[in-house]
């Protein structure tokens, strides 16, 4: 049976590839922050982990529970937003953004690649098109950007590491879908989404370089 793992699957896209993967199949391993969220992926059929990627004990024990694993897919779905506005930012709302979105996958993703290299399987973080360097048009959400942007780095280098040995790692774009994050007027809900993502991810080829994709396949530049 092939195994999906799925870090942030509390709500929104992270909890629909969950239900997702596991209607079709799959045995899927899960993690949210709170023990009810934890309750509710076990609800749906997966195996769930309470983390908070912010807790660098937390996330060192999970790797310990997860050892000798073979991932055929890794999501790394956790992120937040931070500030709506643009102006003088934080220094409270830069921890937050730039510990969830980018130091937690510096921590998380040399701990999860090996489990997908073992399985010669896809290793896949939720980006943004907000973090292209190529293909920016505006500023707004400087400090997100900013997030994903670094992230798209940290998985760049997580596949020069990983790629070689057989991890495929794909940076992806979600869509503006009608999550928390992306509000009521999005274009996507998150069973479009996740159905996406999951699709692009099955059809890409083995790659030894990082990819950045849209949801629907869609190549995006760095």
């Amino acid at each position: 049976m092939a195994t999906a793992l799925i870090i942030g699957a509390s709500r929104g896209i992270g909890h629909e590839l969950v239900r997702q993967y596991v209607a079709d199949g799959w045995r899927v391993i899960a993690t949210a922050r709170k023990p009810e969220d934890v309750a509710a992926l076990v609800a749906i059929g997966a195996e769930a982990h309470a983390l908070d990627v912010n807790n660098v004990e937390a996330v060192a024990g999970l790797g310990w529970k997860l050892d000798g694993e073979e991932l055929q897919v890794a999501f790394l779905n956790a992120g937040v937003y931070g500030p709506r506005h643009d102006g003088f930012p934080m220094q409270t709302d830069f921890d937050a953004v730039m510990h969830t979105n980018v130091l937690a996958a510096m921590r998380l993703l040399p701990i999860i690649a090996p489990m997908v290299v073992a399985a010669q399987g896809k290793l896949a973080v939720l980006s943004s098109h907000m973090g292209s360097l190529s293909e920016r048009s505006n500023p707004s959400g400087s400090l997100y950007r900013a997030s994903k942007a670094a992230l798209n780095s940290v998985l760049i280098d997580t596949a020069l590491t990983f790629g070689p040995q057989g991890a495929t790692c794909v940076a992806f774009h979600p869509g503006w879908v009608r999550t928390e994050m992306g509000g009521a007027g999005a274009d996507l809900s998150v069973e479009q989404s996740a159905a996406g993502l999951r699709a692009t991810l099955a059809a890409l080829p083995a790659s030894d370089r990082a990819v950045y994709r849209n949801y629907d396949g869609t190549s995006i530049g760095w």
